[in-house]
């Protein structure tokens, strides 16, 4: 006869909660190496902004700091009903526009060029992509200086070798030298979302209609640009996200005159040159607001761009 071993079975935990007890032993031991991160982020981020919201509650002038008194919404009202606050908002609405709509047009028209393959099409993405690494103040200062600059710049040192005009191109067109200067930063952004769009169109589709007789404009305007219809969007409202926000342009090269202050300034102006922290809180907190929303639809798109994704998978 043959002797038979068996393994022994492990008792089940029988105690009480004994095995949620471990469930959530294990969900913290695999959350512990991200704590730090969401410490540092709440109290870079988070905690500043409540500041921000309680500060925008208080009439509070840094000169007098013993005379701030509880307001309200004071504040709120003061910045809704201020004239040059609403055309500051007219403004970042103008240039938000005008910066988004030209970068997803020349984005696409880059992104439908290196769709298709040619030599040394790795090198011209990478040049293409390049503007977007440079610090925005750096980029700033470059268009300021080097472009636009009346005596020196290249713009009028190319208008002088052709014979043409010299034209001071921040003082005649302020908003424009501003907007051009965005969008030369942002149109490889818009580029790579597309590009990223355009690689990941159904193949066999197009060639379908390849065979059947379709022109490339055809397939362009009723399979490409329904199919790009989500990134288009996603680029959009994450460049306004940004542009909606942008100080670093409007400071560096028109300093907020001739009317390009946009939101972002103007609460800069009331905070440091005004020093009304109250009104500077409250109107930073619009902005923020502002900014939610547009992000709220933003991860909407991006969800739906996943979702029809895992849908193909």
């Amino acid at each position: 006869m043959t002797a038979t071993t068996t393994a022994p079975v492990a008792a089940p935990d029988v105690r009480p909660g004994g095995g949620r007890r471990s469930d959530r032993l294990r969900g913290w031991a695999t959350r512990a190496p991200l704590l730090p991160a969401l410490i540092f982020m709440i109290a870079v981020t988070q905690l500043p902004f409540v500041a921000t919201l309680v500060i925008s509650f208080f009439d509070w002038n840094s000169l007098y700091p013993d005379a701030r008194e509880f307001a309200g919404f004071a504040n709120y009202g003061e910045v809704l009903g201020d004239s040059d606050l609403r055309r500051s908002v007219w403004t970042t609405i103008l240039l938000t526009v005008a910066v988004v709509l030209a970068s997803l047009v020349l984005g696409l028209l880059l992104a439908l060029l290196l769709d298709r393959k040619f030599r040394g099409r790795g090198v011209v993405r990478t040049l293409l992509i390049a503007p977007f690494l440079v610090v925005p103040v750096a980029a700033a200062l470059l268009w300021k200086h080097v472009l636009y600059n009346p005596e020196y710049g290249l713009f009028n040192g190319l208008l002088h070798y052709v014979g043409g005009p010299q034209p001071d191109w921040i003082s005649g067109t302020p908003l424009l030298a501003v907007e051009a200067a965005l969008v030369w930063q942002w149109t490889p952004f818009m580029m790579l979302i597309l590009l990223a769009g355009l690689q990941s169109r159904d193949q066999e589709q197009i060639e379908a209609a390849r065979v059947d007789g379709a022109s490339d404009w055809q397939i362009f305007r009723h399979l490409t640009l329904p199919h790009l219809r989500r990134y288009l969007e996603l680029g959009a409202l994450l460049g306004s996200i940004y542009i909606v926000q942008n100080f670093d342009a409007v400071f560096t090269i028109t300093s907020g005159g001739l009317g390009t202050a946009n939101l972002p300034y103007t609460v800069y102006q009331t905070f440091y040159q005004a020093h009304e922290n109250g009104l500077a809180s409250a109107a930073g907190v619009l902005v923020v607001i502002g900014s939610i929303i547009i992000a709220t639809f933003a991860l909407r798109v991006v969800s739906s761009l996943f979702r029809e994704e895992a849908s193909r998978a």
